[in-house]
């Protein structure tokens, strides 16, 4: 399910526009994750990972994962992958 190094735009929660390379899209439990590196922080060079979901009229977000077990559970999919 990987795409080809796509750049995408994202706003935080201060309104601040970031750019992040989508390194690979993958699927744990029936949900689908976004792993992401920002484009243009040299301070931090770690992998974010949010999950896709919609809002109310259909569109899709990009969500940070709050619930401790669904985060550790995407991080050992995400490095099993990586270590193979």
């Amino acid at each position: 399910m990987k795409e080809p190094e796509e750049t995408i735009t994202l706003i935080d929660e201060e309104g601040v526009e970031r750019d992040f390379t989508l390194v690979d899209i993958i699927e744990v439990d029936g949900c689908e994750y976004a792993i992401i590196l920002p484009v243009n922080d040299e301070e931090e060079d770690e992998a974010v990972v949010l999950r896709f979901a919609q809002d109310e009229e259909g569109n899709d977000l990009l969500i940070d994962i709050e619930d401790d077990e669904e985060w550790e559970k995407v991080v050992d999919t995400w490095e099993e992958m990586i270590s193979r």
